[in-house]
C-alpha cells in the first residue's frame, strides 16, 4: 500500500466534538491513572473553586541591587558577580552560553 504524503492531515481534535472543561479534566485523570501518575497534591490545593481573590493584596519587600551584584544587558536579569562573563557588556554566564 502506498502513502499519499500530499493528503490533508486529521487530528483527533479536528473530529473531537467540543467538550467541557470538567470532561476533559476528567479524561485527564483517567489517562493520569492509566499510566500510574498519581495526581499532585499541590495541583490540588492550589485550585480554588469559586475564590475570588481580586481584594487581596501581595507585600514583599524589595532590595536594590546590592554592591557584589549585577544586571545582565542581555536577560534583564540581577545576578552575583561570580556569574559575570563579560564585564565589558555586562552579560551573565547563562546568556553567554
Amino acid at each position: 500500500m502506498a502513502t499519499d504524503y500530499d493528503t490533508p492531515r486529521t487530528t483527533d481534535l479536528e473530529d473531537a466534538p467540543e467538550q467541557s472543561l470538567e470532561a476533559l479534566k476528567a479524561r485527564r485523570a483517567d489517562a493520569a491513572a492509566d499510566l500510574g501518575d498519581e495526581v499532585d497534591p499541590f495541583e490540588t490545593e492550589l485550585d480554588l473553586p469559586g475564590a475570588d481573590l481580586s481584594g487581596e493584596e501581595l507585600n514583599l519587600r524589595v532590595l536594590p541591587r546590592q554592591a557584589d551584584e549585577f544586571t545582565c544587558t542581555s536577560c534583564y536579569l540581577v545576578h552575583h558577580r561570580s556569574q559575570l562573563v563579560d564585564k565589558r557588556r555586562m552579560i551573565c554566564r547563562d546568556c553567554a552560553a
